[in-house]
C-alpha cells in the first residue's frame, strides 16, 4: 500500500485540531457538531430520536449495467426495512418494476443501522431509469451496451490528456498550456538524502552529476502535483496499451495516449549508456532551506517555466534521478513494467517496422533487470511515496509481454521469454502472492498473458493450471471480504488505494472468464465497478463526471485554480477514518476553498474505521493518481467488449 504520496501536504495541513464528533440529525444536506461531553451524555432515548431523524439512502452505480449483468441498488436505512417495497421508474416517470427489499446486510454505522440490497436483475430493456423506495429516489443510472462502458473509459483517456506535460499538451478544459519546456536538458543529480523514512525533506544541498544531461520533456504529471514517475508512467502505459489490445475495437484515442507515454518512457531510457531515469522534479526542499520543490507551492505547472526566485530554482530547472549508474542493472520492478509496456506496444502497433523496435527496446531494459540480491526496490525518491516490495511479478508481466510479442513478429526469442514467464511466475507464487491487481501487483494481468502466451505457443491446460488457480485464489479473496460487507465491496476501504483495487477486481473477474470461460465471478466483478461509481456508503462516484454525485473537489491543482472540472480523473477514495483525527488544516495559498463552506457533507457517512471526504484539502481521499485512471480505463474497456 502507498503510505502517502503527499508527505509534505501532511505536514502543511495538520496545523489545526477539530475538536468532537459530528453526529446526523437531520438530512443529508448538513450534520450537527456535539463536543465529547455532550456526545456522552446522550441517552438511550436521545438516540432513538436521533435515528428517526435520518433519511433512508439509495445508492446505485450512476453509470449504470450491462443489459446481461447482475443489477443491484441498496437502501441505507436507520430502521429495519426488510421486505420494504420498491419501484423502479424510466425517464417519463413511469412504472417498470417493483420489488421488495431483501435480507439485512449488515449495519454501516450507528446512523445507518441497516443495509439492503434491492434486485433489479430484470431490468433488461435499455434505458435510464430511478429507483424510489417510500419516497427516497436514488440518482440516475443507465442499463445499456458496450458503448455506455467504452464512454466512461474514454473519460479516463481524457484525464491522461489533461495531465500531459511538456510541449505536447492538449489544451482541453482545463485550459493547458506547454510547461516545464527544460525538462529537455535536466541536469542529472544524485540520488538526494532524506530526513526520515517517511518525509521527502531532503537534507543538504542537491549534488549534480557532473556533464550528464537528460531529455525528459513531456509524459503525465503523476497525480495532482507536477512530479513524473517513471514506475508509475510504466504502469499506467502498460494498462493503456492493454486497453487498447484487448478492446473490442482499438480505440484511436486510446492508442495516441498511449504512444505519448511511451515517447516518455523511451526517454527515460538511455540505450547507449543503458542508464534508466526514475524521477524528474523533488517533492519538496530541504532541512536548510535554501529551496523548495514541487510540493511546497500551490500553483499552474507553466508558471514554472517562468519562475527566477533562487529558492524556485528546482520548479524551473527540474533534477532528474537515475535508478542506477550507465550499465548497471536496474531495479527488476521497474525493469519488468517498462519491458511490458514497451512490449504489448509491439502487440499493438500496426507498423512492423516501429513494432520490432518496440520489441527491441522491451527486450534491452528486460536483460538490465537485477533478479539476485534484491532489496529494497526503486519506486521514487523518498521510497515511501511507492512502497512496493512485489517485483517477481514485474518480471513474469515483462517477460509475458515479450514472449506474445516475440510470437506475433516472428522473433526466435519468444521461447526464450516464455521459459523466463513461467519461472518468474513460479517465484511469485513461491514468495508474493497475497495481493491483487493495481499498481503494486501486477500478477493477474502476467498470468492472464502468459496463460495466452503458453497456449500460443502449443501449451496444454495442465501447464496454466497454476496461473489461472491464482487468478482465481484472488477474486476469492475479494468474495470473502465482499461477503461480510453491506455494500459487497471486495477491496479494504478503511486503507490507501480502496478504488483502483476495487477496480482491480472487476477487471480480474473479467481476465479470469477470458481465459477460463467461466462466469462464476462475473456478477463479482459487477459489484466492485458498482462499489466505485456510486454503491456504497457515500453515494459517491469516485470518478470525476460520471454519474451526478461524483467527487467535487479533488485535490488537484490545475482543476482547482481553473475552477474547472478534471473529467475522468479517478481519486482514492475513503481511508482509514484515523487520517483526519487531526482535522484537514488550512487551504494552502492560492488554494481555492473546495467545498466554499468547508463543511464535510459526507461525514455521517463515516463507517467501519473508514471515512471519505470531498474536500480540495483532503489528498488522502480526493487526490487522482494516473494509476487509478489506468486501471478504471482497463476495467471498463474490458467491461465494454
Amino acid at each position: 500500500m502507498r503510505s502517502s504520496r503527499r508527505v509534505v501536504l501532511a505536514t502543511l495541513a495538520v496545523c489545526s485540531s477539530i475538536a468532537g464528533t459530528a453526529v446526523v440529525v437531520g438530512s443529508t444536506a448538513g450534520a450537527t457538531e456535539t463536543d465529547g461531553a455532550m456526545q456522552d451524555a446522550v441517552t438511550m432515548q436521545d438516540a432513538v430520536t436521533m435515528q428517526d431523524a435520518v433519511t433512508p439512502l439509495v445508492r446505485v452505480d450512476q453509470l449504470g449495467f450491462g443489459v446481461g449483468e447482475a443489477k443491484w441498488a441498496y437502501l441505507m436505512s436507520p430502521q429495519a426495512a426488510a421486505g420494504k417495497p420498491f419501484t423502479v421508474r424510466d425517464r417519463q416517470g413511469r412504472q417498470v418494476l417493483t420489488g421488495r427489499a431483501g435480507a439485512d446486510l449488515g449495519k454501516w454505522n450507528d446512523a445507518y443501522q441497516h443495509v439492503y440490497a434491492l434486485d433489479l436483475k430484470a431490468l433488461r430493456l435499455p434505458g435510464t431509469y430511478t429507483v424510489d423506495v417510500g419516497g427516497i429516489t436514488s440518482p440516475a443510472f443507465q442499463v445499456g451496451g458496450p458503448r455506455m462502458f467504452r464512454k466512461a473509459a474514454d473519460k479516463a483517456i481524457t484525464f491522461f490528456a489533461s495531465q500531459r506535460d511538456g510541449l505536447n499538451v492538449v489544451p482541453g478544459d482545463l485550459d493547458r498550456k506547454p510547461s516545464h519546456l527544460t525538462d529537455k536538458a535536466a541536469q542529472v543529480y544524485e540520488l538526494p538524502v532524506f530526513a526520515g523514512d517517511d518525509t521527502d525533506v531532503t537534507v543538504g544541498e542537491l549534488k549534480p552529476i557532473a556533464g550528464q544531461t537528460a531529455d525528459v520533456e513531456g509524459g503525465w504529471f503523476d497525480a495532482g502535483d507536477y512530479l513524473k514517475f517513471t514506475h508509475i508512467a510504466a504502469y499506467t502505459d502498460t494498462m493503456l496499451w492493454a486497453s487498447a489490445r484487448d478492446a473490442r475495437h482499438a480505440d484511436a484515442k486510446v492508442v495516441r495516449e498511449a504512444r505519448h507515454g511511451l515517447d516518455w518512457l523511451d526517454k527515460m531510457w538511455d540505450e547507449k549508456t543503458r542508464t534508466l531515469y526514475i524521477q524528474v522534479g523533488v517533492g519538496t526542499g530541504n532541512t536548510e532551506g535554501t529551496f523548495v520543490g514541487d510540493h511546497d507551492i500551490w500553483r499552474l505547472p507553466e508558471e514554472d517555466d517562468a519562475d527566477n526566485e533562487p529558492a524556485h530554482r528546482f520548479l524551473k530547472n527540474r533534477p532528474v534521478f537515475r535508478a542506477a549508474a550507465p550499465g548497471e542493472k536496474i531495479s527488476p520492478n521497474i525493469a519488468g513494467r517498462m519491458a511490458a509496456a514497451f512490449a504489448i506496444a509491439a502487440q499493438v502497433e500496426p507498423d512492423r517496422v516501429k513494432a520490432r523496435r518496440h520489441l527491441t527496446t522491451a527486450a534491452q531494459i528486460y536483460a538490465q533487470a537485477q533478479t539476485t540480491g534484491v532489496t529494497q526496490l526503486m519506486t521514487s525518491l523518498p521510497f515511501a511515496f511507492y512502497p512496493e516490495s512485489a517485483w517477481r511479478d514485474d518480471l513474469e508481466l515483462g517477460a509475458a509481454e515479450l514472449a506474445l510479442a516475440g510470437k506475433r513478429l516472428g522473433d526466435p526469442r519468444s521461447k526464450v521469454w516464455l521459459g523466463q514467464a513461467r519461472h518468474w511466475a513460479g517465484q511469485y507464487l513461491a514468495h508474493e502472492k497475497g495481493d491483487t491487481l493495481n499498481l503494486y501487483d501486477v500478477s493477474a494481468l502476467a498470468h492472464a498473458d502468459l496463460t495466452r502466451a503458453i497456449r500460443a505457443h502449443g501449451g496444454t491446460a495442465a501447464s496454466t493450471r497454476d496461473l489461472v488457480g491464482d487468478i482465481k485464489a484472488q477474486l476469492d479473496r475479494g468474495l470473502a471480504k465482499a461477503t461480510k460487507d453491506p455494500f459487497q465491496a471486495g477491496a479494504a476501504y478503511d486503507e490507501f488505494d480502496s478504488v483502483p483495487h476495487a477496480f482491480g477486481l472487476s477487471a480480474t473477474s473479467d481476465l479470469y472468464r477470458k481465459v477460463t470461460g467461466d462466469r462464476r465471478y462475473e456478477a463479482f466483478g459487477t459489484q466492485q465497478r458498482n462499489w466505485s461509481l456510486g454503491a456504497n456508503a457515500w453515494g459517491t462516484s469516485f470518478m470525476v463526471g460520471v454519474g451526478t454525485s461524483y467527487e467535487r473537489c479533488p485535490h488537484h491543482q490545475i482543476a482547482n485554480i481553473q475552477g474547472k472540472t478534471a473529467v475522468g480523473a479517478v481519486v482514492n477514495g475513503p481511508n482509514s477514518e484515523g487520517l483526519f483525527a487531526d482535522g484537514l488544516g488550512d487551504n494552502l495559498d492560492r488554494m481555492n476553498p473546495c467545498p466554499a463552506d468547508g463543511i464535510d457533507r459526507n461525514e455521517q457517512f463515516t463507517g467501519r474505521g473508514s471515512r471519505y471526504v470531498d474536500d480540495v484539502r483532503s489528498w488522502q481521499t480526493s487526490e487522482p493518481a494516473d494509476d487509478f485512471a489506468a486501471i478504471a480505463a482497463y476495467a471498463l474497456t474490458l467491461d465494454g467488449k
